[in-house]
């Protein structure tokens, strides 16, 4: 009854019933309580109605406690081809239980001893605790069936393999998560390309450049978003929607449906021979927080793309414009957060979240446009270790270090310039996942962020606090810690202080202070 109330349950539900998924059959154990109690307070759907209504076949009225009848139920499901079936099993939870029966109190603890030995008695179980009856066990042992049919398969897809060396090997690679063994290569000369072309666009559509240079050398590659493809940009030249009428396609259009996009995709990773990526506005990942978080503790290799990354994305205010998120994010065990500062920055994310082994990554662009910034092929190289150095400063060691990620690495840049002039060595260090950087050894991080450096000023249009890792009790941040507003995105930098002026005070402030 939970899970029936929980809103994934609608967005998932509703989904499988617009495709017709005839293969899925779902139980609803329906024992009227929950760890509050009886339900029928809080919970009064007509839940066959609701899910005959998102084009299920419902099975009604099953005793939960016969297995004859679950039998039939199973049956009944298994021939229905074109709807996904619903088997309504009506159960009493602690059943047999003499006091405790049918209610909360059967829940989530122990019954007790007298509990127990009642409900022995109730259902005639003469067994020690953990022992399993012969008869039971053999019932449910599937070895010689599951061998046979293990057996069975393996002959049928010898065979295939003979018939059809390529798509039989290109099947066992995509089932071993394996990566096209040119793809890395492939990839690098795409980056070259953008770098030596420098575009300034929004990163958003240098994702989508991306996508569509990646996507025809993985058709491993099934991609989506949650009602926003026009801003999100994820669709490709060559993607193709998926339909009930035709599934043979590699972009889903999920509707206003943020947790149960994510939860699908974690299940199209955990499923094999997939490589799903999401998206949404980054403000909206706060919808989908739960599959978020299970992509990282599963773990499952699901790439979450996240659009409209800041203040930046102007009149749509304060409701659309994240703020905590970045932070968030980057607090995820296991969860690798992107926000590249250009074009280049945005092909190397994806690359690295393709090619990171078994865990999910979270690729944050902007709506707005960014301008290309000047790297050696070194530098381009240097990307994927997370952070390093993107414009250093002139004659030894540099007075201060400037952080920054996403759009604010041009405000940092830009800084440079003006604290240059004014004779302070400026070191510039993007920094656009800081998930990666700190994964790198200690000399990596010591000839970016040297020790002996303390004044260091991080600029990111996010919450401060975050920050502090990086630039010390010595440093300072430049950002937001209040909620946006409704203006053009030029006039939100301005209004809260996210401006080159802003940082040149800011690092000029720490110098005076030392």
């Amino acid at each position: 009854d939970g899970c029936m109330m929980e809103g994934v349950s609608h967005e998932a539900a509703s989904l499988a019933g617009t495709w017709g998924l005839g293969k899925l059959t779902a139980f609803w154990d329906d024992n009227g309580i929950s760890i509050d109690g009886e339900v029928h307070d809080w919970f009064s759907d007509d839940t066959p109605a609701r899910f005959e209504a998102y084009g299920w076949h419902v099975v009604r009225d099953v005793d939960g406690h016969d297995p004859a009848a679950i039998k039939a139920a199973i049956e009944a499901a298994l021939a229905v081809a074109d709807k996904p079936s619903l088997i309504c099993t009506k159960t009493v939870i602690g059943f047999g239980a003499p006091n405790k029966a049918g209610k909360e109190e059967s829940h989530g603890a122990p019954l007790g001893k007298d509990e127990i030995e009642g409900m022995r008695k109730a259902l005639d179980w003469p067994h020690a605790p953990f022992e399993v009856p012969q008869e039971i066990r053999a019932g449910w042992d599937a070895t010689e069936a599951g061998q046979q049919r293990q057996a069975q398969w393996r002959q049928l897809f010898d065979r295939y393999a003979q018939q059809h060396p390529q798509a039989a090997a290109e099947f066992s690679r995509r089932m071993r998560g394996e990566l096209p063994a040119d793809f890395g290569a492939q990839a690098d000369a795409f980056i070259a390309q953008v770098q030596a072309e420098g575009p300034t666009i929004a990163s958003r559509k240098a994702s989508q450049n991306a996508i569509g240079a990646f996507a025809p050398l993985l058709p491993e590659i099934i991609g989506g978003s949650a009602d926003l493809a026009p801003s999100n940009l994820t669709q490709w030249k060559a993607s193709k929607s998926v339909t009930q009428a035709d599934p043979n396609a590699n972009y889903i259009h999920y509707g206003v449906r943020e947790f149960g996009m994510g939860a699908i995709a974690n299940g199209l990773a955990l499923h094999g021979g997939f490589l799903p990526f999401d998206a949404t506005f980054l403000v909206f990942s706060d919808y989908a927080r739960n599959a978020l978080r299970m992509s990282a503790l599963i773990p499952a290799k699901v790439i979450h793309v996240y659009t409209h990354d800041s203040i930046g994305l102007g009149e749509d205010g304060p409701t659309h414009q994240p703020v905590e998120h970045l932070a968030s994010l980057r607090y995820i065990p296991g969860n690798d957060v992107w926000r590249p500062c250009d074009a280049v920055e945005s092909a190397v994310a994806w690359k690295a979240a393709i090619q990171r082994a078994g865990k999910p990554s979270c690729l944050v662009f902007s709506r707005q446009n960014l301008p290309h910034q000047a790297r050696s092929a070194a530098q381009v190289a240097q990307i994927e270790r997370g952070g390093y150095v993107l414009a250093d400063a002139e004659g030894g060691v540099p007075d201060l270090i400037l952080i920054g990620t996403g759009s604010e690495v041009a405000l940092a840049m830009e800084a440079k310039q003006v604290l240059d002039a004014a004779g302070l060595k400026t070191r510039v260090v993007s920094m656009p996942s800081t998930e990666v950087f700190d994964r790198q050894d200690a000399a990596w991080r010591e000839s970016v962020l040297p020790n002996a450096v303390r004044r260091r000023v991080a600029v990111e249009a996010g919450v401060t606090g975050f920050w502090g890792k990086y630039v010390g009790l010595d440093g300072a941040v430049v950002g937001i810690d209040s909620f946006g507003a409704s203006a053009p995105a030029g006039e939100l930098f301005k209004h809260f202080g996210i401006t080159t002026a802003k940082v040149v005070q800011v690092a000029r402030s720490l110098v005076s202070r030392a």
